[in-house]
């Protein structure tokens, strides 16, 4: 039976279950459990497993230097869903200690399994949220690499820092501005497509869009932004005509 098939009073008890067989195995250094957990085919047995540990780590202090051996040796595992579940894990920690766990992103970013590169990005979104500096410092470092897919991860993984805080990330998308492959420049378009039907910013992705040197992209992001106000509709603050009418008269076209 999976998780969602449980009803709300198993699934609590069974998130405690757990977390306490988690706590044990971190404190006698045998990991049968917990490797069952973050191998498991339901997603989000996986999930109560890696915020578990993220809870673990922040409430019992004496254990973080075993939780981050533990998450370091589940890294190495075969199984991609055990790694993928690791850098959730990590995820959860670098929301207040990014430091500490730096390590598992800059590996995760280049594993084998499309997986667990999928949650460095979304662990990248979760704590950049929250802790921008040091994620976004790191972030950048990676803006240039040679390999393509990391710049797109990149890209998209700094998006939901910029939904609330937008000029913490249009500095770092400017820099992508002119790359050569597609596959980059179409998730840049989409990232700032995603920030901009957000309160607030539209004005402000607009406005930093004019210091921007590469028009067709901008046209391409333009035309993004004011497509994304109709597909989102019901979510973003404007309208698709107010989106229009504000470019029209804020960025007037030649």
């Amino acid at each position: 039976m999976s998780f969602y098939e449980l009803s709300k009073v198993e699934r609590v008890k069974l998130v405690e279950k757990i977390s306490k067989e988690l706590l044990a195995e971190i404190n006698s250094s045998k990991f049968n459990k917990t490797i069952s957990y973050f191998s498991d085919e339901d997603t989000y047995i996986r999930k109560s497993a890696y915020l578990s540990i993220g809870r673990i780590y922040f409430s019992e202090n004496n254990l973080q230097k075993k939780i981050v051996k533990l998450l370091d040796f589940l890294l190495k595992e075969e199984d991609f869903k055990i790694r993928q579940t690791t850098i959730n894990a990590a995820g959860e920690i670098g929301k207040m200690e990014f430091g500490i766990v730096k390590y598992f992103f800059d590996t995760g970013l280049f594993d084998a399994h499309h997986s667990v590169r999928n949650a460095v990005i979304g662990s990248v979104k979760k704590m950049g949220e929250v802790n921008p500096k040091p994620v976004l410092e790191w972030a950048k470092a990676y803006l240039h690499h040679p390999d393509k897919e990391i710049r797109r991860e990149i890209c998209h993984g700094i998006e939901l820092r910029g939904r609330t805080h937008p000029l913490d990330i249009l500095p770092l998308l400017k820099e992508l501005q002119y790359d050569k492959t597609l596959r980059v420049s179409k998730t840049l378009v989409h990232v700032l497509g995603q920030i901009a039907y957000k309160k607030g910013c539209l004005e402000i992705v607009v406005e930093h869009l004019k210091t921007w040197e590469n028009k067709q992209l901008v046209q391409d992001a333009l035309e993004e932004i004011i497509d994304v106000h109709n597909r989102y509709k019901d979510f973003a603050i404007k309208t698709q005509e107010q989106a229009i009418q504000y470019i029209a008269q804020h960025y007037p076209q030649n």
